[in-house]
């Protein structure tokens, strides 16, 4: 198995749990909050999507989906139209509001595909290439891969609990 056979393993791993969390919500779970200050299950899968689109297209040199396909129109948002989340304060994460699961499965898939697309291509070699030079040591793209698929998975994870919660006092 080559190293580009196990990260587009992984990132499949990530659509599995983005359609499995968000199957059956409803506005009012995707939108519930177990805290003031907590994120909702839109937030975290808007937000893992955005850094994946943002990361990768960065990484690869490709346009980010939320622009080139018109998500960001589609979403709507009274947010900065590159914004991706990182460090949102609790009133940036009540403006993060779909009317569907489907709207963010449909955006999760168009990304997913991007991501897939350029994996297919990598070779060894590629994941030796410096991608960001702003960190000591400078992080590579196989680094970079990675990191955005353990954040995805993390964020994915948190997504489950709250939807588990939510579950758990509705029963």
């Amino acid at each position: 198995m080559h190293a580009k056979d196990i990260l587009i393993d992984g990132y499949g791993r990530i659509q599995e749990e983005v359609h499995a969390v968000l199957d059956g919500l409803g506005p009012d779970e995707l939108h519930a909050r177990p805290a003031p200050d907590a994120n909702s299950p839109a937030w975290l899968v808007w937000h893992l999507t955005r850094v994946q689109d943002d990361h990768v297209a960065d990484a690869f040199g490709l346009d980010q989906v939320w622009l080139s396909q018109g998500w960001q129109k589609r979403f709507g948002l009274d947010l900065p139209r590159h914004d991706t989340g990182y460090g949102h304060t609790a009133a940036e994460v009540a403006k993060v509001r779909v009317e569907s699961a489907d709207l963010l499965t449909g955006y999760y898939d168009a990304v997913h595909e991007q991501s897939l697309q350029a994996l297919r291509g990598l070779t060894a070699k590629d994941l030796e290439r410096v991608v960001d030079e702003g960190w000591d040591p400078p992080v590579t793209l196989g680094v970079r891969l990675v990191s955005v698929l353990s954040d995805d998975l993390q964020h994915v994870g948190q997504a489950a609990y709250v939807r588990g919660l939510l579950q758990s006092t509705a029963a």
